[in-house]
């Protein structure tokens, strides 16, 4: 699979609802470090079947940002069931970022 963009309009149903852990990039296109996550971000994406990876561009949709605190990018959350269940600020090696997820 890979990264699926996410806006406001889809987060619902996305992230809240899906069945399966969803891990939430926060990022914007200036973003250096996002930059270098990206990269990480998509292998992720196409190693781990039982894990949806979306990216949420925070100068588009800052709502949602907003909404889950982000001060700073790139910032990381793992959802389970509608649930924040982890969350990671920067760049992350690829290990730190899988470790999370379990």
């Amino acid at each position: 699979m890979s990264v699926l963009k996410v806006t406001t309009e889809s987060f619902e149903q996305e992230v809240m609802n899906a069945d399966q852990t969803v891990l939430v990039d926060f990022y914007a296109d200036w973003c250096g470090p996002c930059k270098m996550m990206g990269p990480v971000m998509e292998e992720i994406a196409s190693e781990r079947e039982d894990v949806k990876v979306v990216k949420i561009n925070v100068d588009d949709d800052m709502e949602l940002a907003q909404k889950f605190g982000v001060m700073s990018i790139p910032t990381f959350i793992v959802f389970k069931n509608g649930q924040m269940a982890g969350r990671k600020m920067g760049a992350n090696q690829k290990s730190d970022m899988l470790a999370m997820l379990d």
